[in-house]
């Protein structure tokens, strides 16, 4: 059920169409900030978020293992998952690289959304695997920061994420649909893509944008 939800999102909607839909009930904050954008515009991330947070620390504790949470919850990952890592929009660290996404890859995980910093990116570049972060950056986590919580409700660009909601993504941003919320989303925002089909059309054949609107309801 889930795996026909994200092909079927995969290839026939938009994060635009999205986010419209998801304002027609009331959610006007799902879209996470501009600043995150992908690594590779022609791949689109669509999948069910497993969250994870970070916490800046400046000190080495060789007592203290900073990648604990960060490795149980990468290594826990299921097909169609998508990892969302908060760093509280903190470009200091990169906790995402080519090793992780060898392992995520592997699991066959759906992508990764970050508002933190990746490395290794012309590594993980021809991977082709899906990733939306706030940049590029070659430091570690170590000596920087620290994952302390996984499958928490977790902010990442401005939207509040929690495990289960579906995450899309693609050349024009992302946007994340409450678990609650996913079957009527999708469902409407297929409508959305049908009515859109329509106006097109209507277009092309030289109504006026003015004509559609008031047939339509859509811009």
């Amino acid at each position: 059920m889930k795996k026909d939800i994200i092909e079927k999102c995969k290839n026939n909607l938009y994060s635009a169409v999205i986010a419209d839909t998801l304002d027609s009930f009331g959610y006007h904050k799902q879209a996470v900030y501009t600043t995150i954008n992908s690594l590779d515009s022609e791949l689109v991330l669509c999948g069910f978020a497993r969250t994870g947070t970070y916490m800046p620390i400046y000190h080495d504790d060789e007592n203290t293992n900073v990648y604990e949470h960060e490795l149980a919850l990468i290594d826990s990952l299921l097909e169609g998952e998508v990892c969302v890592l908060s760093c509280n929009n903190n470009r200091n660290i990169a906790p995402w690289g080519e090793l992780l996404t060898t392992r995520a890859k592997y699991l066959k995980a759906a992508g990764c959304l970050i508002d933190g910093c990746i490395r290794d990116s012309k590594a993980i570049k021809k991977m082709k695997f899906p990733i939306f972060s706030n940049g590029t950056n070659p430091v570690d986590t170590k000596f920087r920061g620290k994952m302390i919580f996984s499958d928490v409700p977790a902010e990442v660009g401005g939207v509040l994420i929690n495990t289960g909601d579906l995450i899309f993504g693609d050349q024009d941003g992302v946007v994340s649909i409450p678990s609650k919320l996913i079957n009527q989303v999708v469902e409407k925002s297929f409508q959305k893509v049908s009515s859109e089909n329509t106006v097109r059309k209507e277009l092309n054949e030289g109504q006026s944008l003015k004509e559609v609107f008031i047939k339509h309801g859509i811009l």
